[in-house]
């Protein structure tokens, strides 16, 4: 069994020390960025909804990424048996789900949540993936129109709860 021990790497947020038992590992990589493999999942802020996926061996290479069922009550993931098994999680739910959001240069208020590339998380495996979805809504979900909807209380989707022992590195 290997040991876990931290090192420090530098990040979109700066240096930063991480548990390298807390990588997630990307078989697949992500969709144009294939040859990133190891990642981390970085807080911006304790109180922040929104985390860092940032890559271990590219300080370049950080996404903004967010629960969506901290936004919005209704989001369905479909994922084929082979996605689960290369998860190793019994059904998708098991697995947390994050969408990556983007912001426009100086327009914070046009923050979106963009919903056909979910990323899924087996936190217990260490081992993410990302599972582009052929969805009947928008592609994209405004986060401004969100944050009136956003509740104090856990959402009842297991599939979007990710323990806070896995936010920060």
């Amino acid at each position: 069994m290997e040991l876990e021990h931290e090192v420090e790497i530098d990040t979109r947020l700066g240096r930063r020390v991480i548990d390298t038992g807390k990588v997630i590992h990307f078989p697949h990589g992500l969709i144009g960025l294939e040859s990133e493999r190891e990642f981390i999942l970085l807080q911006i802020r304790p109180e922040a909804p929104l985390l860092i996926l940032q890559s271990v061996h590219n300080p370049l290479v950080g996404l903004l990424v967010a629960d969506p069922y901290s936004f919005m009550e209704a989001y369905t993931v479909n994922a084929s048996e082979a996605e689960i098994q290369q998860l190793q999680v019994n059904q998708l739910e098991d697995a947390a789900v994050l969408v990556t959001v983007s912001i426009p240069a100086g327009q914070p208020q046009d923050a979106t949540l963009n919903l056909t590339g979910p990323i899924f998380i087996n936190h217990e495996a260490r081992i993410g993936l990302q599972i582009p979805q052929n969805i009947d809504g928008p592609a994209q979900f405004s986060m401004h129109t969100a944050m009136g909807k956003v509740q104090e209380k856990p959402s009842p989707s297991s599939a979007g709860q990710m323990p806070p022992e896995h936010r920060n590195a």
